[in-house]
């Protein structure tokens, strides 16, 4: 049985929906499907009951899925274990597209200073997944955002910032100061796609159902927002510390709840680097602000 299979699988019995699993897993249906195919005939039970509507466990499925916690958390150990012994110890950090540079210089410095033998990837991941990877197991600790669904991740907040309205220089708002979700009720708001975690998208979409508001463009990052705002005056927001191109600026928004830049992390999968890693970053943020 492949963990990759199995990764799969826990996803699909989470979202209860091979579309909304799929979007999840950053990867299209058609294979995701095929390869909950392939783990069924390799185990030879049916773990899923298929409808319109979505999947249900049968009984076999969800014995699986009671079992699979513990068995992909004893693979990543012994991941780690081998890692060590090899003297080749990395850490994954996911970032939000475009997002890398939350990290900071400082934060960088001191987590070298700490531990120099630790080789750090980055994985930067779209607007679909607040979570960069961390319920897949992409990655171990991730530099994002939130409000999002938190069940199973632990996270500290690193910084609040201030929401604003991305606008166009040229925009009659923009030269307005200061402004309120009432003003904008007639904008289209950019969309994000099908299967993005609804709290998370609910929050981007002006802290408002979606639904409530005129649609504008499907975005899946930062950069894609930007250009949907310059082309088309599709309504965007973004905290206040983002710097933005030419022909663009940020109005704040008086009455948006602020957005917590957070370092966030799979609870079952703490380790004592993902320990280390976190310490560092909230240490570092806070002495920023001091």
């Amino acid at each position: 049985m492949e963990f990759r299979l199995l990764r799969y699988f826990v996803a699909v019995a989470e979202e209860r929906h091979f579309g909304r699993a799929a979007a999840r897993l950053h990867m299209t249906q058609p294979p995701l499907s095929r390869a909950i195919r392939q783990l069924e005939t390799d185990l030879g039970v049916v773990l899923l009951h298929r409808s319109a509507t979505g999947v249900e466990l049968t009984a076999a499925g969800a014995a699986l899925y009671t079992e699979a916690g513990t068995l992909l958390e004893q693979a990543e150990q012994a991941r780690t274990r081998v890692t060590a012994a090899a003297g080749a110890v990395t850490l994954t950090v996911g970032t939000l597209a475009d997002g890398a540079g939350e990290a900071g210089t400082r934060l960088a410095a001191t987590f070298r200073r700490h531990h120099p033998e630790v080789s750090i990837r980055f994985r930067e991941a779209d607007f679909t997944d607040p979570t960069t990877g961390l319920r897949n197991g992409l990655v171990d600790v991730a530099l994002t955002r939130s409000p999002f669904d938190d069940t199973g991740i632990s996270m500290r907040m690193l910084r609040s910032d201030q929401v604003g309205v991305v606008l166009r220089t040229d925009d009659p708002l923009a030269g307005r100061g200061p402004l309120r979700l009432a003003d904008l009720a007639d904008r289209p708001w950019f969309q994000l796609p099908d299967g993005t975690d609804p709290i998370w998208r609910a929050y981007w979409n002006g802290a408002t159902p979606v639904g409530e508001r005129p649609a504008g463009l499907v975005v899946r990052t930062v950069n894609e927002c930007l250009q949907a705002v310059l082309w088309n005056g599709t309504v965007g927001i973004a905290p206040l510390t983002h710097a933005l191109p030419d022909g663009l600026t940020l109005a704040p928004l008086t009455d948006m709840p602020p957005s917590p830049l957070v370092v966030a992390w799979a609870t079952a999968r703490e380790s004592p680097l993902i320990h280390s890693f976190i310490q560092i970053a909230v240490n570092t943020y806070r002495s920023a602000r001091t």
